[in-house]
């Protein structure tokens, strides 16, 4: 099937109809194949995919229907790495941290600044982290219960990628109080992130150096690809903001999750509207393959 329709339209969203891109699809296209009714579907085809994609993109526009055009080959990736904040949960703990002090509106303008791009990522931690000084360690694990909740499909996604023999890896520019937790409710492997000093009763408000940005989210993507020995394109990355970019590009298929427009823009594929049970359509699950608990 990949050789003869090398490229394959990915529709998810609610009564999504197949029939609506036909005229988007070139003449040479196989049948489309039902991932999840009414829900998630594929439509193999041979043809320029760019041009697809926008014409399919066009049609998908009036509705919440998340259309990518990817590769038939190699489409179940063996390695998941992802970003936390805003991706596996639905917060940015820095900010719910900063809430905790009063500071939620000065800590949260410049978080978002640095997931636009428009600040280094490093210096905009430091800076953040500093205002936390003297809040008190135990007030951490108060932001976990009360405000981090992992982002519907997180569970199935790593759940149904590691029974099928992928390796899953949260890498968070936020901190390893908070990724060990998130890591073992997931599911995942493994976690990276950075670390939050304190003197064992307050927090110092400065972080381990190096920091882990952009480029070390790069490096631990390229260490799990050799560790493992595998091929690039096998490989799966996510996350929505600048500090993920780098992954992203890289990765053999890297998906921008309700993200900031330079990470939108830049990704070979986006989801806007659905939660994170996407990426295994993205990838061609079937619904009954996807491991619900």
């Amino acid at each position: 099937m990949a050789q003869e329709f090398p490229f394959v339209l990915n529709v998810i969203g609610p009564d999504a109809v197949p029939d609506a891109f036909a005229a988007a699809l070139p003449a040479k296209r196989g049948a489309f194949i039902t991932l999840s009714p009414q829900r998630a579907f594929d439509w193999p085809f041979d043809g320029d995919p760019a041009e697809t994609l926008a014409a399919a993109r066009t049609i998908a526009a009036a509705h919440n229907w998340d259309v990518n055009v990817v590769a038939a080959a190699n489409r179940r990736k063996q390695l998941l790495i992802a970003d936390m904040d805003s991706t596996i949960i639905t917060v940015e703990c820095l900010d719910e941290i900063a809430d905790m002090m009063g500071l939620k509106p000065q800590v949260a303008a410049i978080t978002e600044r640095a997931m636009r791009g428009e600040i280094a990522f490093e210096p905009a931690l430091r800076e953040r982290v500093a205002l936390l000084k003297g809040l008190a360690v135990h007030r951490l694990s108060r932001v976990y219960a009360e405000r981090v909740r992992l982002t519907p499909g997180a569970k199935p996604l790593v759940a149904t990628m590691k029974a099928n023999g992928a390796t899953t890896l949260l890498v968070s520019g936020g901190f390893t109080f908070f990724t060990q937790r998130v890591a073992a409710d997931a599911g995942f492997d493994d976690h990276q992130a950075n670390v939050l000093l304190d003197d064992g009763t307050r927090l110092l408000g400065t972080v381990e150096e190096p920091i882990l940005g952009r480029e070390a989210k790069l490096r631990a993507l390229n260490g799990a690809i050799a560790e493992n020995h595998l091929d690039p394109a096998c490989t799966l990355a996510v996350g929505d903001g600048a500090n993920d970019l780098a992954m992203i590009e890289r990765a053999g298929l890297g998906v921008a999750f309700h993200a900031k427009p330079v990470v939108a823009e830049a990704a070979a594929a986006r989801i806007d509207h659905n939660h994170l049970d996407a990426l295994l359509y993205l990838q061609g699950y079937s619904e009954p393959e996807i491991v619900r608990t």
